[in-house]
């Protein structure tokens, strides 16, 4: 008998079942293979803009993945180190051994049960969730359950017109608990990822390419200290070529994605290589990070050309890249098309609606990205804990976190394609920056369940900026310096609330609006909304951009 059961142990599965054991739950967590608990199944990469303001919102709650990144660290770099604080995006390319043996470490040392096999269906008593059953006909009792199952719902993997069941090379798909979540009508449809071609670091021309070089500065993830790292190493850029993108198009009719064979709609803002080449055929290159996969592996990923096209076409245009013109592909890219869930049937929680003690997190609800995932994660390992062990659940505020934004985004509106992280999501971006995530959520993490280190590190951060010397230091010379744009910020999302009867000027270019995402713009235009209010209700249009199209309709109105 437990009080949590957990499906899943990617980074929203790994979360969740921490922060439900740090709340004092009795947890399960249920995975194919023990080995692959806490893998990075893409990217070895953790952070970025949006993205990292999530994983130090997730260290303030004892949570995981700041940590693990910390300690595998290679290479890291802060983006948008030229522009204001509010939009800096910490980000370390992560030795891929190194981050998953310290996940599995941090995992043990939880306390939870590993359970190795298959979760075929959830059983229901009472009215609510009672337990599982496995693929052997075991059944396991708990008071909740977890899904985070990532990409594995009844997923199919493609590389060319090569086509096999499969959630991650060679690992099998969940598929009876996909039939099952469809029948109760949590299944919504399906979405598409993909990955690039590993290469052989040993056959690049590292000589002829730009390097980028780690950080000087040293900074970290998590507020918890870390006395020693790996070293570091330089990645470097290339880019595609006119050469390229010939070999790409003449080769349309071999890929999934355009032959129809792949059903769900990828990532807006990480598209494949030939989806770029169709969408932007204009351009005359897209940049590549060659990014190392380890200190002791000479696997190198070159983010930027996620691909499902057949493994020749892949080996020739690579070979068409400068830098790469000998470099061998050891694993070929490929796309995984995988079912998801209505993430708008779930609470604010990630309870959902319809089946009380059943609680979703990661790719399942429609996100892209390992952040997006351990958040949820987070969200709903305290959430279920708080509903097993009949305590007060904690809801993240949009205001003070981009957990809160994230969540309320897709509890709202629901997604039609993979949802990511970014700060144009957040209408109070100003005041949520990375560097202040213990200021603004310390006090709240202090009632859920953290280790008495992380409570210490919050109450000594809380006690110090309440100090003489808080100015002095960089995050209270940050405050300083955005509180007049706050303030700011906090009077036109009052007068934004105030005016929602406002008229949207009928000629209105959405395109010419500054500050709108090519995302708002298309739907802003496909809908042609007459006032904030109607603009309020399009499905995908965040507050954030409701707000700047308040602003705009009112400076041509005037």
């Amino acid at each position: 008998m437990f009080d949590i059961l957990v499906i899943g142990a990617g980074h929203a599965g790994c979360e969740a079942a921490a922060a439900a054991a740090r709340r004092g739950a009795r947890v399960g967590l249920i995975t194919f293979r023990a080995e692959d608990i806490g893998q990075m199944s893409c990217n070895p990469s953790i952070g970025g803009v949006g993205k990292g303001h999530l994983v130090r919102e997730l260290d303030v709650f004892d949570g995981l993945m700041a940590r693990a990144a910390d300690q595998a660290a290679i290479h890291r770099r802060m983006l948008n180190r030229s522009k204001g604080s509010a939009v800096h995006g910490p980000r370390v390319q992560a030795d891929r051994a190194l981050y998953q043996a310290a996940m599995q470490a941090a995992m043990r040392a939880t306390g939870l049960t590993i359970i190795v096999g298959e979760a075929e269906e959830v059983l229901i008593g009472g009215g609510r969730v009672s337990g599982l059953r496995l693929s052997g006909g075991q059944e396991i009792k708990a008071s909740a359950i977890v899904i985070a199952t990532g990409t594995f719902l009844d997923a199919k993997l493609f590389c060319g017109m090569q086509q096999v069941a499969g959630g991650r090379r060679d690992e099998r798909a969940a598929v009876p608990l996909a039939h099952q979540l469809r029948e109760w009508g949590v299944a919504q449809g399906r979405l598409k990822t993909g990955t690039p071609p590993r290469l052989d670091g040993r056959t690049i021309d590292w000589a002829r390419l730009a390097p980028q070089p780690s950080d000087v500065e040293a900074w970290s993830m998590s507020a918890l200290p870390l006395h020693d790292g790996p070293p570091q190493l330089a990645c470097a850029i290339t880019r595609t070529n006119a050469a390229t993108h010939e070999l790409i198009a003449a080769n349309f009719d071999r890929s999934p994605l355009f032959a129809g064979a792949i059903e769900g709609r990828g990532p807006r803002y990480c598209p494949s290589i030939e989806d770029k080449i169709r969408r932007f055929g204009d351009r005359d290159g897209h940049q590549i990070f060659l990014e190392p996969e380890g200190l002791t592996s000479a696997l190198v990923y070159p983010n930027g050309i996620s691909t499902s096209l057949p493994a020749d076409v892949q080996q020739r245009f690579v070979n068409s890249i400068d830098g790469l013109e000998r470099a061998r592909i050891i694993r070929p890219g490929y796309a995984v098309d995988y079912e998801y869930a209505d993430a708008r049937k779930l609470g604010t929680t990630l309870e959902h609606s319809s089946v009380p003690g059943l609680f979703l997190s990661g790719q399942i609800n429609g996100t892209t990205g390992y952040e997006e995932a351990a958040s949820q994660g987070l969200a709903a390992g305290l959430n279920a804990a708080a509903s097993a062990l009949g305590i007060a659940p904690h809801r993240f505020d949009r205001r003070s976190s981009y957990i809160g934004v994230m969540i309320d985004d897709l509890t709202l509106q629901g997604v039609t394609e993979p949802y990511r992280m970014m700060t144009a999501r957040a209408e109070y971006r100003l005041s949520l920056r990375a560097d202040n995530a213990t200021t603004r959520l310390g006090g709240e993490a202090l009632a859920m369940g953290i280790s008495t280190e992380r409570q210490r590190q919050i109450e000594a951060h809380l006690v110090d900026r309440a100090g003489p010397d808080w100015a002095a230091t960089a995050e209270g010379q940050a405050d300083e310096m955005y509180a007049p744009y706050v303030e700011r910020q906090d009077r036109e999302w009052a007068a934004l609330h105030r005016d929602r009867t406002i008229r949207i000027p009928a000629a209105l270019d959405f395109a010419t609006v500054a500050g709108l995402s090519n995302e708002s713009v298309e739907r802003l235009s496909a809908a042609r909304p007459e006032t904030i209010d109607q603009a309020s209700r399009i499905a995908g249009i965040t507050p954030a951009a409701l707000a700047v199209l308040h602003f705009a309709s009112v400076r041509r109105a005037a």
